[in-house]
């Protein structure tokens, strides 16, 4: 049954320290989503428009080019593990500062987008470190294995995380979702605590702009990689809904539809993760990725068209699925084709190219909405995007023709994990 629907558990079961950061970061993942949805909701009590939820996103825009491509210099130079439980410290200060915000008689608007700017900022150096260590917890060929894990923990804590932290910040006020983030932050930092000490990966000669050059330069060697940054980046800027979710719901007057809709996309990944056994079967992973991005834009367009409350969620869960699809082949992709001495530094690139286009994507929806209508931002969004990933694939013959079983990167990462195992 387990081979039948795609998990495969065996990489929990044989590294004690993957099984441990994942846990953490499990934890840490249903505190943070609750908190995303809340400040979107907050901001848009307090203000009541949707360019100002938008706005968000631009302002975590700076934070997270500048500090994630260094965070990747800092994965490859310092002790991950230390870097890493700072981060996570940094994290529980940014989200008490909001949580006494909200204790105010009169919250301040000035404070959401500060701690936006600060919590982007500490995650972004963050999160190349996790990902580098999770390469290095994985043996080579558990990678896609992993992958699907990996998505099964954000797609169950998306569920959980938004749905709860909806319910808590409709019916009882965001501070009670602040307080609650407090505590998984608390649970996180204790398992990260246990992680083993010599996690330091080997030192880089040279200074950080050399680190840095180093890694541009081996991006220009590899357009297949660049060009699953290029489609995420794109499926994101053009079709990322999640902000817009506050003033999706209020067309239907119910009180659980923005709780239902928060579900939408995460239930989706989760459901097509659970049944990607079939994966393991695809080998061109830039086709795949390509499929993915442009089934993703369809679902969106469903989505921001519909009328109907189940039309619009089967819409986002189609999305969510198909996101789910295009994460499993692009981070086995990168794991299996980056050399792990500059694994960190390109993680720092890809949580720009998937981070940067959901902040970039919510500003350009609530535009898009203030000046037109929320119907067409969301559609048009849909639409361009599968257009767009569409014209890369065909413009990158090297990523649409990767093939794992005979790609030379692939072989090379794989002997060179043999050697140091």
């Amino acid at each position: 049954m387990r081979q039948h629907i795609g998990v495969d558990l065996t990489v929990l079961r044989i590294s004690k320290e993957y099984r441990r950061l994942y846990i953490a970061g499990f934890i840490t993942a249903l505190g943070s989503q609750a908190t995303y949805v809340t400040i979107p909701y907050q901001l848009k009590q307090l203000t009541h428009s949707a360019l100002d939820v938008g706005a968000l996103g631009l302002f975590e825009l700076v934070p997270l080019i500048v500090f994630g491509l260094y965070g990747g210099v800092l994965a490859d130079r310092l002790n991950r593990r230390r870097l890493i439980i700072t981060m996570e410290v940094l994290l529980m200060v940014a989200t008490s500062v909001v949580l006494v915000n909200a204790l105010l008689a009169h919250p301040q608007v000035w404070v959401l987008y500060a701690d936006a700017v600060v919590a982007t900022a500490v995650s972004s150096l963050q999160r190349p470190s996790i990902e580098a260590l999770n390469q290095s917890f994985v043996p080579h060929d558990m990678q896609r294995a992993a992958s699907a894990l990996a998505n099964i923990r954000f797609t169950t804590a998306s569920i959980i995380g938004p749905a709860a932290g909806g319910l808590v910040a409709v019916g009882a006020g965001p501070r009670f979702v602040y307080a609650a983030n407090l505590v998984t932050f608390s649970v996180s930092l204790y398992l990260l605590t246990g992680l083993a000490s010599q996690l330091a990966p080997a030192p880089h000669d040279g200074t950080d702009r050399a680190a840095m050059k180093a890694g541009v330069s081996f991006l220009r060697s590899r357009p297949d990689i660049v060009g699953t940054y290029i489609i995420d980046l794109l499926a994101m800027t053009l079709a990322f809904p999640v902000a817009m979710l506050p003033f999706v719901a209020a067309r239907f007057h119910s009180t659980y539809a923005l709780s239902l809709l928060y579900c939408g996309l995460p239930a989706g990944a989760l459901i097509f993760t659970l049944f990607s056994g079939w994966t393991k079967r695809v080998h061109h992973y830039g086709r795949a990725v390509v499929y993915s991005a442009a089934l993703w834009g369809l679902g969106i367009a469903v989505f921001g068209y519909s009328s109907s409350l189940w039309l619009v969620l089967a819409g986002l869960a189609i999305a969510g699925g198909a996101d789910s699809l295009s994460g499993i082949f692009r981070s086995t992709m990168w794991n299996e084709s980056i050399p792990t001495d500059i694994r960190g530094r390109m993680a720092g690139m890809e949580m720009i190219s998937y981070s940067l286009g959901p902040t970039a994507g919510q500003f350009r929806a609530g535009v898009m909405a203030a000046w037109t209508s929320l119907r067409f931002s969301l559609t048009f969004g849909g639409l361009a995007c599968s257009g767009s990933v569409g014209a890369v694939g065909a413009a990158l013959p090297s990523l649409w023709r990767f093939d794992a079983r005979t790609d030379i990167n692939v072989a090379a990462v794989r002997a060179q994990r043999s050697r140091d195992e």
